[in-house]
């Protein structure tokens, strides 16, 4: 698959479906592949009649592992790697589906490139401007919240990441990302973290991405989600457990959004939820 050098760094991606065909950009969270998009799920969006890429942030998968303490960087720089696939690719406007933090990078990019953005569609993400990786870090560091702070992740993901971590660290985490309701395959997620483990350049410099949210932690413009114009829809699994109640704050701020919650789901995108969630993205960017 294609690399492409953006921002002088180096971006893996790779596209499905017709190139002629109206273009949707997956856009996956902080410390994510890639690769995170299900393929079910990508070939069903493609499948609708869409031209689909999904790509690795920096620092992720088999995009450029860096040297921070000589390439330091911010949320901004991996803003505008968005925008430079996209130049790199051709494509002036964009139907954008991000994921958690990857829906929080669209939001921004709605605000501040609204010319570049056909429809915005956020899954798991907290809003813009909220403050929720304070609220993540008082959570698990047990200070108390600060009045009007976004909710709280759930009790059972505080106690997973202040707890000493078991020998299959991994599995739970994506057990408890998963959520209790619908079913979770440990075998099938112990493949995918293999599968993950052995396109990595460097496993160790995904914590780049802390290390450049706290190089800049107020880099979120504040109060303006009311100025994005992009057609918005808002996705959140019933199960959250990272971000419970985030996405209706998005839709209630962003003018004309809508908002759709999918039972069962937690901050995952299991198999079980891929035909609703393939038919919702075809929809809005219809």
């Amino acid at each position: 698959m294609p690399i492409i050098e953006v921002n002088d760094v180096e971006l893996w991606v790779e596209e499905f479906g017709d190139p002629t065909h109206p273009p949707v950009l997956l856009v996956m969270g902080s410390m994510s592949q890639g690769l995170l998009w299900p393929d079910e799920l990508v070939g069903r969006i493609a499948a609708g009649g869409r031209r689909v890429i999904r790509y690795d942030h920096r620092d992720t998968g088999r995009s450029s592992a860096l040297d921070f303490a000589t390439t330091p960087y911010t949320w901004a720089d991996i803003r505008d790697d968005v925008l430079g696939l996209l130049d790199a690719l051709g494509i002036d406007r964009v139907h954008l589906v991000g994921h958690s933090a990857g829906g929080l990078l669209g939001q921004w990019l709605a605000l501040e490139h609204p010319e570049r953005i056909a429809s915005l569609t956020t899954i798991g993400s907290s809003p813009l401007g909220g403050g929720e990786g304070m609220v993540v870090m008082r959570a698990l560091t047990g200070e108390p919240q600060e009045p009007g702070s976004l909710p709280m992740p759930k009790e059972e993901f505080v106690k997973l990441f202040t707890s000493p971590p078991g020998e299959d660290f991994a599995i739970e985490v994506a057990r408890t990302l998963h959520g209790t309701v619908l079913p979770f395959d440990a075998d099938a997620q112990r493949e995918l973290e293999e599968r993950m483990r052995d396109r990595d350049r460097d496993p160790a410099t995904v914590g780049n991405h802390r290390l450049a949210w706290a190089a800049d932690p107020d880099f979120e413009p504040e109060g303006r989600l009311g100025e994005i114009t992009a057609p918005t829809l808002v996705i959140e699994g019933s199960e959250e457990p990272v971000k419970p109640g985030h996405g209706k704050l998005i839709a209630k701020e962003i003018p004309g959004a809508e908002y759709l919650e999918i039972e069962g789901m937690g901050h995952t995108l299991p198999p079980e939820v891929h035909v609703q969630l393939a038919e919702a993205v075809l929809a809005h960017t219809r």
